[in-house]
């Protein structure tokens, strides 16, 4: 058994879709419209098996940031080195994304920085 997929919601389809494909590698499929739901989606995969599908839909608008909430925390790409980690984190903050956590040694091992998506939604990268 293995996850497929996580799904996020996004303001600007487009634009996290480009986030990801960028930053990430990832390979999007073609978009998915269904007009009388008010819906678009991608699935940006990753390494040829795990996805994540970002969605859209015109009447979710608004993000909670001004507190941690039940649910979705972060997820987590391994990039493999600690030197990468460092790369990925400067280009992040070159290019106006928020840095959430400088690159360091955590408690269980990893070596990670974490960064902000387009949306707000946490991003680990790890070595």
């Amino acid at each position: 058994m293995k996850i497929t997929h996580i799904a996020i919601w996004t303001n600007n389809l487009e634009h996290s879709r480009c986030f990801y494909e960028t930053y990430f590698s990832g390979k999007s499929n073609e978009k998915y419209v269904n007009e009388k739901k008010g819906f678009g989606s991608y699935f940006v995969t990753f390494d040829g098996s795990t996805s994540l599908e970002i969605m859209q839909r015109n009447d979710i608008t608004e993000r909670t940031e001004t507190k941690e909430l039940i649910g979705l925390a972060h997820f987590t790409f391994n990039v493999g080195s600690k030197e990468k980690v460092n790369e990925m984190v400067e280009t992040f903050r070159q290019d106006g994304y928020r840095i959430l956590g400088e690159p360091r040694l955590t408690g269980d091992g990893y070596y990670e920085g974490i960064v902000a998506d387009p949306d707000g939604n946490n991003i680990e990268i790890i070595a």
